[in-house]
C-alpha cells in the first residue's frame, strides 16, 4: 500500500480581488490560496504520506512574479526537508506556448531539487524512479499545440481532428505502458487534461471539441489503481464507488464566481492493487463568493427589492459579492447605489453590475404598414430604435440617400 496526497489547480497568484496585506506585501488573496497551500503540506507532513502528486496549474500563467515563486518554492522545500517524494505535473497555466521555452516550474529541474520531480513530458516512472516506493506512475502532463508531434501534420488541419488523433494516440501510449508494467506493484495513471463526462461547476459537462478530452475508458481501465487528474476546478470522482477511482480533487480555493458554490478539497489515498481507498479533506477557511441577479419587474420599493435580494449584512462579511440587476433604462435613477455599498459594507470586495435595457422595436401607428415604407423611412426607425443621436441621425440619413441613388442610377 501506498499513501498519496494528490492536489492540483493552486493558481496560488490569482489576485483579481481585494486589498493587500501591510505585512507581508501579498494580496489579500493570495494569501486565502496560499492558506490552503499551507493546509495540504502540513496534512502531508503530519499523515507521513507516502508520495505528494501535484497535478498541475501552480500559478495563473507560465510567468509568475518571483514573489509567488519564492512563496510557491517554500512549500515544495518544506516537503523536500520531510524527506516525501513530490511529482509536479505541469499544466496548461505553466506552460508557454513557444516551444522550447521554459515553463513556471522548470527551476526544480534545473537545480535537482532534493525528492521534488517535474513530470513536463509524457512518461513511466517505476519504483526506481521513485525513490524505491512500490508503485508504477503513468504521467500525461498537458499538450499545448505548440508542442504537439510533428507526425500530426497540424497544418491546415481542423484543430478538433487534431486532438481526437492526438487521444488516440497517448491512449495507445497508456496501453503500451500498462502491457510493460509489472504486475507486482499498483499502477497510478496523472494527467492534467479534460476527461469526457466529467463536470465542470454550473453542472456542464465536458463535451468534445477544439481541446485534448481523455475517453473515460482510458481512465478506468481495470489495469489502474489510481487516476489523479487535474484540469477541471469542480471536485469529483468520475468513478464513483468502482475500481479505479479517477479523481479530481478541484482547486484549492473558489478561482472565481463560477465556483461560488464549490466547497474545496485534496485528497489522500491508499493505493493498492486492485483496491484504492480514497479519503476527501475539506478546506477550510475558504473566503466565501456570494452571486446573486434580480430582475427588477416592479417600480415600487426597488431598493427594498434589491437589498432584500441580498444575505443580511453580518452574511456578507469578507466574503466576494457581486450582484447583477437587470432593470427597465428609464428606472436607473431610482436606484439607490450608495445604499447598497452601505448594506455590502463588511464585504470583503463588492462589485455591482447594472444591465439597464431598452426598448429597441418602434411600433408603427394602425394605418401604416411595414411594406409601405421606404427603404430610407425604415433606416429612420432602425436608427430612432437604436436611440442614435439626432445629429448623427441626419448624417447617416444624407449618407444612405447617396447609396440608394447611386445605385438606383
Amino acid at each position: 500500500m501506498v499513501k498519496i496526497l494528490h492536489f492540483a489547480d493552486a493558481h496560488i497568484d490569482i489576485a483579481a480581488y481585494g486589498r493587500h496585506d501591510p505585512q507581508s506585501g501579498l494580496p489579500l488573496r493570495v494569501i486565502d490560496f496560499l492558506n490552503s497551500l499551507d493546509t495540504i503540506v502540513d496534512a502531508a507532513v503530519e499523515e507521513q504520506v507516502d508520495l505528494v502528486l501535484f497535478a498541475g496549474d501552480a500559478y495563473k500563467d507560465r510567468n509568475p512574479a518571483p514573489t509567488y515563486q519564492r512563496e510557491w518554492g517554500k512549500r515544495m522545500m518544506r516537503l523536500s526537508r520531510a524527506g516525501i517524494p513530490t511529482l509536479l505535473l505541469t499544466g496548461n497555466h505553466d506552460l508557454s506556448p513557444a516551444m522550447h521555452r521554459a515553463h513556471a516550474m522548470s527551476e526544480y529541474s534545473t537545480l535537482q531539487v532534493p525528492l521534488v520531480r517535474v513530470l513536463d513530458s509524457p512518461c513511466f516512472l517505476t519504483p526506481d524512479d521513485l525513490e524505491g516506493l512500490p508503485l508504477q506512475v503513468l504521467a500525461l502532463p498537458w499538450v499545448h499545440r505548440s508542442g504537439l508531434p510533428t507526425y500530426l501534420n497540424t497544418r491546415g488541419r481542423d484543430l478538433s481532428q487534431i486532438y481526437k488523433e492526438l487521444g488516440e494516440h497517448l491512449t495507445e501510449k497508456v496501453h503500451h505502458w500498462l502491457d510493460e508494467a509489472v504486475p507486482d506493484f499498483p499502477i497510478l495513471l496523472t494527467a492534467h487534461a479534460s476527461v469526457q463526462g466529467a463536470k465542470y461547476g454550473g453542472e456542464r459537462t465536458v463535451m468534445l471539441g477544439n481541446d485534448l478530452v481523455l475517453p473515460g475508458s482510458l481512465v478506468k481501465d481495470p489495469r489502474l489503481d489510481y487516476v489523479a487528474l487535474g484540469h477541471i476546478h469542480k471536485s469529483q470522482n468520475l468513478n464513483e464507488g468502482a475500481q479505479p477511482p479517477v479523481v479530481y480533487p478541484g482547486s484549492i480555493e473558489r478561482v472565481d464566481f463560477g465556483e461560488a458554490e464549490d466547497d474545496k478539497f485534496f485528497v489522500i489515498a491508499e493505493v493498492k492493487k486492485g483496491v484504492s481507498e480514497v479519503v476527501w479533506h475539506q478546506l477550510t477557511g475558504i473566503r466565501p463568493f456570494v452571486d446573486r441577479f434580480i430582475r427588477l419587474t416592479s417600480q415600487e420599493g426597488i431598493n427594498d427589492q434589491l437589498c432584500a435580494g441580498l444575505p443580511p449584512r453580518e452574511d456578507l462579511a469578507d466574503a466576494i459579492v457581486r450582484l447583477v440587476i437587470e432593470y427597465p433604462r428609464e428606472w436607473e435613477a431610482m436606484i439607490d447605489e450608495a445604499a447598497l455599498r452601505e448594506h455590502a459594507a463588511e464585504a470583503f470586495e463588492f462589485h455591482l453590475l447594472k444591465r439597464p435595457q431598452q426598448e429597441n422595436r418602434i411600433r408603427l401607428s394602425e394605418d401604416q404598414a411595414i411594406g409601405a415604407l421606404s427603404p430610407l423611412e425604415l433606416l429612420d426607425l432602425y436608427w430612432q430604435a437604436n436611440h442614435v443621436d439626432g445629429e448623427a441621425i441626419k448624417v447617416l440619413q444624407e449618407l444612405a440617400g447617396e447609396i440608394i441613388q447611386g445605385d438606383e442610377a
